[in-house]
């Protein structure tokens, strides 16, 4: 995925991105040496605490974290030049609200670069607690993204993994990249 948007996106030492979902910093860390800042956010403490021990393990110092929980009420504070998502927005109830977030954060002229999954049918999680979407649709969410004021969008399948699924046997998913440019 990091490969992906590195070819997607212009990333120079002038860069401030926010990766959102951010996990314990799998993207994170691939991105970090090619911007000047990035912030890493998530509604899991226990993610960020990993995240930041990793930073400081790894002398790395243009990696920030913060804890939102945007289901309680949080907000997303910061201006970024770039926000990155990769394998959230399944887990959102209202993606719709979370991309208007995204916007007022983003800098004019700035980025969006959003992964995800394809539609399936609910086989990807073992324990589907937590997924509100079965993947996302791509053309509803370039919609979504156009509507809310990004240009330029595009997409891409990005990757394709196989895993084991429930019953017996295994499947291939795949995981689009969308991005787009704020107008």
């Amino acid at each position: 995925m990091a490969q992906a948007i590195i070819q997607s996106i212009p990333l120079t030492d002038n860069v401030d991105v926010m990766d959102f979902g951010c996990g314990t910093g799998l993207l994170t860390f691939h991105l970090q040496p090619l911007v000047r800042s990035i912030t890493g956010v998530d509604s899991s403490r226990g993610m960020l605490e990993v995240l930041t021990a990793k930073a400081k393990k790894l002398q790395v110092k243009n990696v920030q974290t913060q804890f939102r929980d945007l289901a309680k009420g949080d907000i997303l504070s910061g201006s970024y030049h770039l926000v990155t998502s990769s394998m959230t927005l399944h887990h959102i109830q209202k993606i719709d609200t979370l991309l208007k977030a995204f916007h007022k954060t983003i800098l004019p002229s700035g980025y969006i670069a959003l992964a995800d999954l394809d539609p399936e049918n609910g086989q990807f999680h073992t324990d589907n607690t937590g997924v509100f979407h079965d993947g996302v649709e791509r053309g509803w969410l370039q919609q979504q993204l156009e509507d809310g004021g990004f240009i330029d969008v595009n997409q891409m399948t990005a990757s394709r993994m196989v895993k084991p699924i429930a019953g017996g046997g295994s499947r291939e998913f795949t995981v689009f990249l969308i991005t787009a440019r704020k107008r």
